[in-house]
């Protein structure tokens, strides 16, 4: 009996040591500098949130019916989103190419379970979809222009909603459909225009942090109207655990909901869209 304890007490020593020796001080020297790199990139990262990070705005317009989108922000996949040099890194979670566009088309819906309307400190999330029964359907711009990189020319978007069951039956009646329409344009272009830098700073994407602004521009005197500037960090590189980090990773400033549309958010509060459509 006493033997078969002893030989039990090795056979768990051997285990215990064996899965020691597992780690070579190679892992161990990698875990340590991942462990280091996460903790100084964190350090970093709340240092900008609190000193340079977020919304400045130095002058509002009202009534705005149509803004000149200088930049659309390109298609992205897997390959971006674990790429630690990407430029798009802090706006991972925005909506790209055509649906970019559509968020500054898009009505506003409250997200509030009790219906409260939205508010200042109480932004919702962008949609194409019309809601009958929502009270908020905060609309959009009316117009957007914008440049199709396909032929280098730009076009005047707009937001249109039909109810398509009053000519094709196969459609459930009420239902509310909306369409991008791309024309030439028309006259003369809007006065204010948005556009975006990101930032590639090399010792901040070392320790997985990534940064960009948002402009908002007078076009006719160049003056800027306001500025957002967002942190985004994730802490470790991809893996199979993670595959996507700059999708998970922290952002400051961020919204609760509607991240997708986190431009348009900014936007809005400077060049004020003209109410009803």
């Amino acid at each position: 009996m006493k033997l078969a304890k002893n030989i039990a007490v090795l056979i768990a020593s051997l285990l215990l040591l064996a899965g020691c020796a597992t780690v070579t001080p190679a892992q161990r020297e990698a875990r340590e500098a991942a462990t280091a790199r996460a903790t100084k990139g964190k350090a970093l990262f709340e240092e900008k949130c609190r000193t340079v990070a977020g919304e400045k705005i130095y002058r509002t317009v009202l009534d705005v019916e149509g803004i000149v989108l200088l930049k659309i922000r390109p298609k992205a996949g897997e390959r971006q989103w674990a790429d630690l040099m990407w430029p798009g890194a802090a706006f991972a979670r925005e909506a790209t190419a055509n649906e970019y566009i559509e968020t500054f088309l898009g009505y506003e819906h409250s997200s509030s379970p009790s219906g409260e309307p939205v508010a200042p400190g109480r932004r919702g999330y962008i949609g194409t979809d019309y809601q009958p029964r929502n009270p908020s359907n905060v609309p959009g711009y009316r117009f957007v222009i914008a440049l199709d990189e396909n032929d280098g020319k730009q076009y005047r978007y707009t937001g249109r909603w039909e109810e398509p069951w009053q000519y094709d039956k196969t459609y459930l009646r009420g239902y509310i459909k909306f369409y991008l329409d791309k024309n030439p344009i028309v006259g003369p272009t809007p006065r204010y225009g948005v556009t975006f830098e990101d930032h590639l700073v090399p010792e901040e994407r070392a320790l997985g942090i990534a940064s960009s602004s948002i402009l908002v521009v007078d076009l006719l005197t160049k003056e800027i109207l306001g500025k957002l500037t967002r942190y985004a960090w994730s802490p470790a590189g991809p893996s199979a655990a993670n595959p996507t980090p700059w999708l998970t990773a922290r952002r400051c400033p961020d919204h609760a909901v509607g991240t997708s549309a986190a431009t348009r958010k900014f936007v809005d509060q400077i060049l004020i869209p003209r109410k009803g459509k």
